[in-house]
């Protein structure tokens, strides 16, 4: 199969892993249900989820039916790809559901890294009432607000973003992503 194929399978899944794992995380960090965003990811996800979550419930904030829907695209995801490239899958279920976890996690990683960094762009340029601003802060307040309880911002500059980015990166890289 071509690289193009291979490339557009990859992008597509990914695109939707990332729209799963911020519904999740919306969920965990009470984004605003109301806000345009948000309601775009509720949309994009309800027509797979509704159905999950008749056979996987929800524990308190936590959605196991998109913690496992993140896996099952991430491990349909693989195996595609790996069964495209080498003309058959020559590895064990097990392999492929630890694969799965460890893609999840690096394009979790992934995702946190680009909303902290978009995030810190825009706070040079933006006034900070944009909905997307709104998602993001609500997203990464959690992290960010226990770092800067050690490490408070210094002459007017909050550092904690570049602490948590460099968190996130090291993570990634050693995870191997």
């Amino acid at each position: 199969m071509s690289n193009g194929a291979l490339f557009l399978i990859d992008t597509l899944f990914n695109l939707y892993i990332m729209v799963v794992i911020l519904r999740l995380w919306m969920q965990l960090a009470r984004v605003d249900y109301f806000n345009p965003v948000s309601q775009f990811i509720v949309k994009v996800t309800r027509p797979i989820l509704d159905p999950l979550r008749k056979v996987f419930p929800t524990i308190g904030r936590f959605d196991i039916a998109a913690a496992f829907l993140v896996l099952a695209l991430s491990a349909l995801k693989i195996y595609l790809i790996m069964y495209m490239r080498l003309n058959g899958f020559p590895f064990s279920v097990l392999e492929l559901f630890i694969a799965s976890i460890q893609a999840a996690v690096i394009t979790t990683l992934n995702l946190m890294f680009w909303i902290l960094l978009i995030r810190a762009i825009l706070s040079w340029f933006s006034q900070g009432r944009h909905p997307m601003e709104f998602v993001m802060a609500q997203l990464t307040e959690p992290m960010l607000s226990p770092i800067r309880r050690i490490i408070p911002p210094i002459g007017g500059l909050d550092l904690s973003v570049l602490v948590l980015i460099i968190i996130v990166q090291f993570l990634r890289i050693s995870l191997g992503g």
